[in-house]
């Protein structure tokens, strides 16, 4: 079956000239953004109770944009001058930008892994001093903490946001050809908002191989899978496909 609808589960890219909008344009498909999740912050007093003083850390791991936004608005709730002297170790170039929104980029103690977590642990490991708190949602993957541990440091993680399930009803009567997903949460979510979900012709495409494992537990058939070695993005993935079936 040609496809002529696909349904991406996360936020529409800002950026223009997407890979998205390259694949409308060539392939002549029409693409939605539904976020199937969303991020929701955890109150201050809920940090409190999680007996977290932020009087007491030195450092501070940031693992995503969202990570950055919710360690300053929870010190700003809970009136906390974030010290100059404060040590900011980024997952990422990426997020290490983002936090430019928030401090004064060369004034601060600025500590920058390349992609994953595991790249950023040979930096955390020379501060082995430093009192670390790591800002979460309140699902963190498990490698996360394995690794923090292994290497010895004095860290705490604090639940300043969570993964929230969004509501899509107003999807109930709407069919797609293709259903993108990137997470876990993002098949959790179809299956809580229509438990009576039937896959029959729609197409389902994953990435990553957690998301995979996911899909595969909720009895759907996969007919697209990304990265490989032949197509490492989502949309590289979408092209092959959509090229083989439209002919």
């Amino acid at each position: 079956m040609k496809v002529k609808t696909i349904l991406v589960s996360q936020p529409e890219p800002k950026v223009e000239n997407s890979p998205y909008s390259r694949l409308i344009e060539k392939e002549k498909v029409k693409v939605d953004f539904v976020p199937f999740i969303h991020v929701e912050g955890v109150e201050a007093k809920n940090v409190r109770q999680q007996k977290i003083d932020l009087n007491n850390f030195t450092a501070i791991i940031l693992t995503s944009r969202n990570s950055v936004d919710h360690f300053f608005r929870i010190a700003e709730e809970m009136r906390f001058k974030v010290p100059d002297s404060m040590k900011y170790f980024c997952q990422s170039e990426a997020v290490a930008y983002y936090l430019q929104k928030y401090v004064v980029y060369r004034k601060r103690k600025i500590y920058v892994g390349k992609r994953t977590f595991n790249e950023l642990i040979p930096l955390i490991k020379k501060y082995k001093d430093e009192k670390f708190l790591l800002p979460s949602s309140d699902s963190l993957k498990p490698v996360v903490p394995e690794l923090l541990d292994e290497v010895g440091v004095n860290w705490t993680r604090g639940i300043f946001y969570k993964t929230v399930i969004s509501d899509l009803s107003d999807l109930r009567n709407v069919y797609y050809d293709i259903l993108v997903f990137f997470s876990p949460s993002g098949i959790e979510s179809l299956m809580k908002n229509f438990p009576d979900f039937e896959q029959k012709e729609t197409r389902i495409a994953v990435f990553g191989n957690s998301t995979v494992k996911a899909a595969t537990t909720a009895g759907l058939r996969i007919d697209i899978q990304a990265p490989t070695p032949e197509t490492p993005s989502m949309t590289m993935a979408l092209q092959k496909y959509i090229t083989s079936v439209n002919k």
